[in-house]
């Protein structure tokens, strides 16, 4: 017997921000699925908003694709869409979207609120192209004005984790805390998230923060050149 899911996870779990907003970037991507595409399929309210209408096309044009969800919470809407899944160890993604928590002139982002971020960069880094969809609010003259940079770390290493990021010059690195559970918010991994703040962010923050024993991996894209934005 089949689950009957098909109305369970198809609703994003809180108001959307700029919605109409988003609604427009979500349908330019729609535009772009051909048929056989096999397509990362990121996070957050704007790809989501983005699932959904690619869902439409597909049953509209009767084409087929494979989506690599870089969350649950995705591959939870794709399952109740009817929308196939592959990992990234079966498929390599022909181009893939996703959304940013903040973006700036150079196209430099930090993602990662989700907490999904390591799958994201996955993604993106195995993509021929990637676009990144975001409303007019995530633009930044300096990036890290409005969100830490999240760190996923292994568990029994965030006490050496915190210690070596300030070394390199956080000024602020908090543990994040869950919403709706006692205890840290724990990754698509089973990691944990460090939000920290740094003065100013240089090109090789990324490389310095991947370096160090523990970090699983961090929520800045710097310089990744398969990078389109796409706003309105």
């Amino acid at each position: 017997m089949d689950w009957n899911i098909q109305n369970n996870y198809s609703n994003w779990n809180e108001q959307i921000n700029n919605e109409e907003e988003k609604l427009k970037i979500a349908n330019i991507i729609a535009e772009k699925v051909k048929d056989g595409d096999v397509i990362g399929f990121g996070s957050g309210s704007t790809s989501f908003l983005a699932v959904k209408q690619i869902a439409k096309k597909i049953k509209e044009s009767n084409i087929k694709i494979t989506a690599i969800p870089t969350s649950y919470e995705i591959k939870l809407l794709c399952a109740s869409l009817e929308i196939p899944t592959a990992s990234i160890l079966e498929k390599k993604p022909d181009w893939s979207f996703d959304g940013t928590d903040e973006f700036d002139k150079n196209n430099w982002l930090i993602k990662g609120r989700g907490a999904a971020m390591f799958k994201e960069k996955l993604n993106i880094i195995s993509s021929e192209k990637v676009y990144i969809l975001a409303d007019r609010s995530k633009f930044v003259e300096n990036l890290g004005e409005k969100f830490s940079i999240p760190v996923e770390c292994y568990p029994e290493a965030v006490n050496l984790v915190k210690k070596e990021l300030h070394k390199i010059g956080a000024i602020k690195c908090e543990l994040r805390a869950a919403k709706g559970k006692d205890g840290p918010i724990i990754t698509e991994n089973n990691n944990f998230i460090l939000d920290t703040k740094f003065d100013k962010i240089d090109i090789d923050l990324e490389q310095k923060i991947k370096q160090i024993t523990g970090v699983i991996e961090n929520g800045l894209f710097i310089g990744y050149k398969n990078i389109e934005i796409i706003t309105v």
